[in-house]
This record gives C-alpha cells, sequence and structure tokens, in this order.
C-alpha cells in the first residue's frame, strides 16, 4: 500500500509522470477544461473537496519549482490568495490574467477538478526537480 498520503492513483500516476518544467493544474468546479486536457474529476458536491485540501495533498507528492495563478485572484478571493502562499512557502509565483491562465491549462499533463465554488480557486503547479 502506498506510503504518501496521496492516495488518488489517477494524481499519483500523473505526478509519477511529470519531468522539470511539466504543469498540472487544480481548479474549482467552475474552471473551462480544454476538451484535450486530461480531466481529473474530484468534485462531488459543492465545497468537497476543497480546492486547498487538494493543493496541500498534491503538495505532499509534487516538487514545485513554480506557480502560476490569476492576478484577479489576489484582489477577489483575497482567503484564498493568503493560504495559496502559506502553503507554497517561497516558491515563484507567477500573476497571467485569467485568459491567460486557462489558455495555459492546454499545457498540463492533466487538470484536477474539485468541488470548490470560491472564484479564482485555480493554480497551474510546475514542476521543479528534486536534486
Amino acid at each position: 500500500m502506498k506510503k504518501t498520503c496521496l492516495l488518488n492513483s489517477k494524481i499519483s500516476s500523473v505526478i509519477s509522470k511529470m519531468g522539470h518544467t511539466d504543469m498540472i493544474a487544480i481548479g474549482d468546479c467552475g474552471l473551462p477544461i480544454p476538451k484535450e486536457s486530461k480531466r481529473i474529476d474530484l468534485a462531488l458536491t459543492k465545497g468537497i473537496p476543497s480546492f486547498l485540501d487538494t493543493l496541500k495533498v498534491t503538495l505532499t507528492e509534487l516538487k514545485v519549482e513554480e506557480i502560476i495563478i490569476a492576478k484577479e485572484t489576489k484582489d477577489v478571493s483575497p482567503y484564498i490568495f493568503s493560504e495559496i502562499e502559506n502553503l507554497v512557502g517561497d516558491v515563484k509565483i507567477t500573476f497571467v490574467s485569467h485568459e491567460n491562465f486557462k489558455m495555459n491549462l492546454k499545457e498540463c499533463k492533466a487538470i484536477i477538478r474539485t468541488g470548490e465554488q470560491t472564484p479564482y480557486a485555480n493554480i497551474i503547479l510546475k514542476s521543479g526537480v528534486v536534486f
């Protein structure tokens, strides 16, 4: 049985195949997912699972060197932004418009859909290296 806390086999599989600078996204339930992108749908009902819980667990398994978020997040959802900052520590944060954020989704190895219903509760995690 798996020893780390990330038990979702689809998320774990994507992370295990990621290389340096590959990207994976975590989004709220309203984030439009491009049809060509791999969708990992965790959404059960409003708020379950939450964006922050999903991010916390994903960060236990993925080495992240940079995150990409919509610049609107800071003003529209300051609590989410503050929690992201706390969780990622000194990882580089790149701000883009929400439109550019959605365009970047096409480059992600997968997009994880949560039950979150907070505006702009979306993030792209860019893989780092562990050596």
